[in-house]
């Protein structure tokens, strides 16, 4: 089988690398061609962009680079014609894939999605053409098989690939992040787009000051330089970084200042203590803040339906209410045993499914064999 396969942000091309190990598992024969990253290429796809060129964070954002975007969706149409896949796997990223889905679906060509764009927080219509276009629908939050239902529209709940890719870590990889003096780690989870890292990464920053018995360490995005963030870091002492060690970071933290997305739930996952961070434009804020329509931003919160992790929202990003809050992870034993129950329970919601990329790859065999 030939698969082409489309995944634009970090995220996506670990979990679709992942899968392609799985996928090849069943079918050793099966050709990828991809959007995606390293991890994808290394998983034995051709890569045709990586998604470092696609990154497009916040609403006035993607208008400022809307040439850009509807350049690639022209490209993007044109290599899946000249590839001729026998199926399309769209791996989140809904803005791009959801438009490639419904022309796939018109040209004739099957559409797998792998991980459902978050039609629940907003634009909820876009259901009706995701229900047209997408063949086999595969999600990974426990609450999107109910949301789905609500539309007649039958979807497979995998489990979440989270849970499989930092329990191999910790069974494989787990070391000691080196920190001077022995000080403790206070993890910081900025993002990996340079517009979310400029405007939260020195606001993080500043809250160092306030805790000189820890040593704070900067987690550096893969497609970001290091001069991009010499000049954020070089005057605070107890501030450090590490890159590609993002994990071994996390395993080692006593806490962490995470930026919103699915960071929050992989530092939920290591079991570590977070304040989670967001900060936008204030065009793109305020135009989300009408058209969202959930209660928390964080994965870790809506997954358990509660203020699990507290969220410091825009104007509550300041150094002065994190300083607040890390004091109280750090030393508030009674919210720490609250926290460490809440995440427990998380763990189990998501391990419910079982390992995510093996049963993704198992329906898509099935689905390739049969159209169910």
């Amino acid at each position: 089988m030939r698969y082409y396969i489309i995944a634009g942000e970090a995220s996506g091309d670990l979990h679709a690398g992942n899968l392609l190990k799985e996928i090849r598992k069943n079918d050793p024969t099966a050709e990828f061609r991809a959007w995606g990253g390293d991890l994808m290429e290394a998983a034995g796809a051709q890569l045709v962009k990586h998604y470092r060129e696609l990154a497009f964070m916040g609403f006035a954002e993607v208008i400022r680079n809307l040439p850009t975007i509807l350049g690639n969706l022209k490209f993007c149409k044109e290599d899946i014609l000249s590839y001729q896949p026998d199926a399309l796997i769209l791996v989140d990223y809904p803005g791009f894939n959801i438009r490639i889905s419904t022309w796939a679906k018109e040209k004739g060509i099957r559409v797998i999605y792998y991980i459902s764009p978050q039609v629940w927080a907003w634009k909820e219509n876009r259901v009706k053409k995701l229900k047209q276009s997408v063949g086999k629908m595969l999600v990974i939050l426990p609450f999107e098989k109910a949301f789905y239902q609500k539309w007649n529209y039958e979807v497979e709940y995998v489990g979440h690939p989270l849970v499989e890719v930092i329990d191999s870590f910790l069974s494989v990889h787990k070391q000691d992040v080196a920190a001077p003096n022995g000080r403790g780690i206070i993890a910081l989870l900025p993002g990996s787009r340079k517009q979310e890292i400029i405007k939260k990464l020195p606001i993080m920053l500043e809250v160092a000051a306030y805790f000189p018995q820890f040593q704070f360490v900067v987690a550096k995005a893969p497609g970001q330089e290091d001069e991009f963030y010499t000049p954020m870091l070089e005057k605070y002492t107890n501030v450090s970084s590490v890159r590609n060690e993002t994990y071994r970071l996390l395993s080692q933290a006593q806490a962490a200042l995470v930026t919103s997305g699915t960071a929050t739930l992989e530092t939920a996952l290591f079991g570590v203590p977070e304040v989670v961070c967001y900060k936008g434009s204030n065009i793109s804020y305020q135009i989300a803040k009408r058209l969202i329509r959930v209660k928390y931003i964080s994965l870790v919160n809506l997954i358990m339906d509660k203020s699990v992790v507290t969220e410091l929202i825009q104007q509550e990003l300041t150094p002065q209410n994190l300083k607040t809050e890390l004091e109280s992870l750090l030393f508030d034993q009674v919210r720490r045993s609250a926290l460490e129950a809440d995440y427990k329970a998380l763990r189990e919601l998501l391990s419910a499914g079982g390992h995510a990329s093996y049963n993704a790859a198992r329906l898509i065999d099935i689905f390739m064999k049969t159209g169910k």
